[in-house]
């Protein structure tokens, strides 16, 4: 007796990727997506070049470890102010993703802006949608060969630009397009300005949807800040379904609004279905709103079909109105709330922070000795730093102990944004402070402005 067939099936665990041809979406919120292109790039372009008191306004100077953000000078000990900007960020985040889902993905993301600027650079040399989709079928000829090689040279000069423009941020800017054109780039500055450049081809050039639907972590933690009064990109189902093409045999009246067009599938740039419900790889773009509004315009229908709306206001059928009141719920007032008081404190923290630093350490090859008279000197080496723009002659004195006093006074001269090394030896008379150690504090001040000054702990250490 023969033994029954097996069926035997393959399953395929990597799918190739299919090319994707978003169409050229038009609407209120494309109009808001290009704002967004043009106000990120004006700023990331644009903010190297301006000039604050005869520096770059915006260096982050890693050689000489100082940061200018326009009228402030951060040092390496203000670290922390980078962890407040991280922790705003965060929370951000999480409030505009509670609000309104994938805000900042769909309009104000580098990979989002930087697609958008290359699919234009792609539709202006290649054409329209069905031209590319022709382009790419047809068999390599002339009229191929320079399309293709205009989009991609038009998407390297953009990408190389970027490249040097971040590398402006970490050297000043004039001096790099100095380096450029006569071709003395370091190897650190050739590397980071073709690697950024390289990154930015790649990315907004090839990889596009890619990214966004496979390496950027944020779809994956997106549903944890979502819940039901999240405003997200929805097809209205009961409104849509069944949907059909309209023709004159078919009866309008059993159908929904939704003509099966899939305009909304060919404007969206990761080439979902939006009708298929809220899904990870959503971007939040609104494309598919802008061309389903298109739509229900040529057909007579009320616009909306797609829409920005909640999980409850489609169940429920809640009004705008509702929806914006649902909107202030405890978790959006207490993550507002949080914001608010992270920001003011930075602002706060920041605007008052007085310019001038030091850093006091103790010689410790030298617990304490005895000088003449019996007097008991300690040696320190004060690190003195002014983060002000401007000049200033310091004056250093010490107390903390009865009759404490510097061997010989110390004034010390320091330019803007210099530091320096000073080392002092305090002496305390005999029979004065106690065994062992001895707190101590050194004061730096100002002579022409005594606001500047800071005052740091030490210890004085007296042999037994």
């Amino acid at each position: 007796m023969s033994e029954p067939a097996v069926k035997v099936s393959v399953v395929t665990m990597y799918e190739a990727r299919q090319e994707i041809y978003p169409r050229e979406a038009k609407g209120w919120y494309a109009n808001w997506r290009w704002l967004c292109v043009w106000l990120t790039q004006l700023v990331f372009y644009g903010l190297p070049w301006m000039s604050w008191n005869d520096r770059q306004a915006v260096l982050f100077d890693l050689v000489s470890r100082k940061f200018y953000l326009f009228g402030i000078v951060l040092w390496p000990q203000d670290f922390i102010y980078l962890a407040l900007l991280l922790i705003v960020c965060a929370y951000s985040l999480f409030l505009f993703t509670a609000v309104a889902g994938r805000l900042w993905c769909g309009y104000a993301c580098p990979q989002t802006v930087y697609t958008e600027i290359f699919m234009w650079i792609e539709r202006k040399i290649e054409g329209s949608r069905s031209a590319r989709m022709r382009l790419d079928r047809q068999p390599l000829s002339v009229d191929k060969f320079v399309r293709k090689s205009s989009k991609h040279l038009a998407w390297a000069a953009v990408a190389l630009w970027t490249g040097f423009t971040f590398v402006g941020y970490f050297t000043p800017i004039h001096t790099l397009a100095g380096e450029v054109v006569n071709l003395g780039l370091g190897p650190w500055e050739w590397f980071w300005i073709l690697f950024y450049a390289f990154a930015t081809y790649g990315n907004a050039g090839w990889m596009r949807e890619q990214v966004c639907k496979y390496m950027c972590p944020y779809a994956r933690f997106q549903s944890s800040m979502f819940d039901k009064d999240t405003l997200t990109v929805t097809y209205d189902a009961k409104r849509g379904e069944p949907r059909g093409a309209r023709t004159r045999k078919a009866d309008a009246s059993a159908l929904g609004s939704c003509i099966d067009c899939s305009m909304c599938v060919q404007v969206c740039p990761t080439g979902i279905d939006i009708r298929d419900g809220l899904q990870s790889d959503c971007i939040g773009c609104a494309a598919c709103i802008d061309a389903c509004d298109s739509v229900m315009d040529r057909i007579g229908a009320p616009r909306g079909l797609v829409r920005y709306s909640t999980e409850n206001a489609m169940e429920k059928g809640l009004s705008a109105k509702d929806i914006r009141r649902r909107a202030m719920r405890p978790r959006i007032l207490i993550y507002s709330a949080i914001l608010a008081l992270i920001v003011l404190a930075s602002f706060g923290s920041l605007l008052g922070r007085t310019p001038v630093k030091m850093d006091v350490i103790r010689d410790r090859g030298a617990m304490g000795r005895e000088v003449e008279d019996g007097i008991i000197e300690n040696v320190y080496r004060l690190q003195v730093m002014n983060t002000d723009e401007q000049s200033h002659r310091f004056r250093i004195s010490v107390a903390g102990i009865d009759g404490i006093a510097l061997a010989t006074p110390v004034m010390v001269e320091l330019e803007g944004t210099a530091s320096r090394g000073v080392p002092v030896r305090v002496r305390v008379p005999h029979g004065k402070g106690e065994k062992g150690s001895n707190k101590i504090q050194f004061e730096l001040v100002a002579v022409d402005d005594e606001r500047l000054q800071v005052t740091e702990k030490a210890v004085f250490f007296v042999p037994r």
